[in-house]
């Protein structure tokens, strides 16, 4: 099952309210909104560090992100193809589907 982040974190405020707040207010309006870096490259340094983590969770929202900060999927799929020397075979194909699980919902969206 695919949740929006909104989505995700209003499933779990009810029993986490501390996590969600902590992600809201430092995650999101602190260190996202720093100067040093552009959202874009923000996102690009979340989708690779997510792939070579192999959270798949987290991945999913943080391509959508990336997507919408201004990654085109040819970069977001040369990240993950340039992981898989760095982080392995197996995180790399789990990223690559759960991208393209990504780009499925939009294409669909789209109509």
């Amino acid at each position: 099952m695919s949740y929006s982040s909104q989505a995700r974190r209003d499933r779990i405020n009810p029993h986490f309210p501390k996590l969600v707040d902590m992600t809201r207010d430092y995650v999101y309006a602190d260190v996202w909104e720093r100067p040093q870096l552009s959202k874009r490259d923000r996102s690009l340094v979340t989708i690779a560090a997510l792939t070579a983590l192999g959270w798949r969770d987290q991945l999913e929202g943080h391509i959508g992100r990336g997507l919408a900060n201004g990654l085109t999927r040819e970069e977001v799929s040369e990240i993950i193809t340039h992981l898989a020397l760095y982080s392995g075979w197996p995180s790399a194909m789990t990223a690559a589907h759960v991208a393209t699980d990504v780009f499925e919902q939009q294409d669909k969206a789209k109509g």
